[in-house]
């Protein structure tokens, strides 16, 4: 099974080179995050012409993530336990029916956190609490599960191209990257880490601004964490850079990886 995580920012904005690259690469499972739209104006019919099936969570103008599928998806969860008063779409999970091991995948869309002195940050953290308390309960069931999304977190300094350009960013900072080491700490596997080790230069987003992508500035903030069911059954990990070079596209670029 090939999995897919990839931050479109705004999917119908990129609709032409989602649809290009998904014709191109044809993973077996995409989670998309940042889809900035109401569910009833998700593109399914589009998806639907390539063999997917969607299961969405959407939000007008911000946020929303969605999963597609090439097999059947169940026990759909569209919010992240723990605060009910939490209306911002950024967790979608289910169970992809593939036959064999029935993984439970997420597309997870982590809050930004900027700027660090204003209440976005504190809204981080207590989501990272919210995601670490829930990976804690999934990971009780000792089956394949893949997290996957934006996380918004460098999680170490070889995940950016210019470190001292993140230190007071909320992406950075010290209790940023402490609850992601929290959260594999709970046996969670960094499947791209994983494969690849101690390679640098590999991104998975590019601002938009101050020729980002020419120069290479990049950072590493979407991840794939695999329980040890999954893990265990990890083949490849790549990091689909070329798309970030296509005309008019997100600032993110897929990661795909092979279970």
């Amino acid at each position: 099974m090939r999995v897919a995580t990839w931050n479109v920012n705004s999917v119908k904005a990129h609709l032409d080179v989602v649809a290009r690259w998904l014709s191109e690469a044809k993973p077996d499972v995409v989670c998309l995050q940042e889809i900035k739209c109401e569910d009833q104006n998700f593109p399914r019919a589009v998806f639907e012409e390539l063999n997917y099936t969607a299961a969405v969570h959407g939000q007008k103008t911000y946020n929303g993530v969605a999963i597609l599928s090439k097999f059947p998806l169940e026990n759909v969860v569209r919010r992240l336990p723990g605060d009910n008063s939490d209306e911002q779409a950024r967790y979608i999970q289910a169970t992809v029916i593939d036959g064999k091991s029935n993984p439970t995948i997420t597309s997870i869309y982590l809050p930004n956190g900027n700027p660090v002195n204003s209440d976005k940050y504190p809204y981080k953290l207590a989501w990272l609490d919210r995601l670490i308390a829930h990976a804690r309960e999934l990971m009780k069931l000792e089956e394949p599960l893949v997290l996957a999304g934006d996380y918004n977190v460098i999680p170490a300094a070889i995940d950016a191209k210019t470190p001292s350009q993140w230190v007071n960013d909320a992406l950075f900072l010290t209790a940023t990257r402490l609850r992601f080491q929290e959260q594999a700490a709970l046996g969670l596997t960094d499947a791209f880490r994983a494969l690849h080790p101690t390679t640098a230069s590999q991104y998975t987003f590019f601002d938009y601004q101050a020729g980002a992508w020419q120069r290479g500035n990049g950072i590493r903030i979407d991840h794939m964490m695999l329980s040890p069911q999954a893990a265990d059954k990890l083949i490849s990990a790549q990091i689909a850079k070329h798309v970030r070079g296509w005309e008019k596209p997100s600032d993110h670029v897929p990661l795909v990886i092979e279970i």
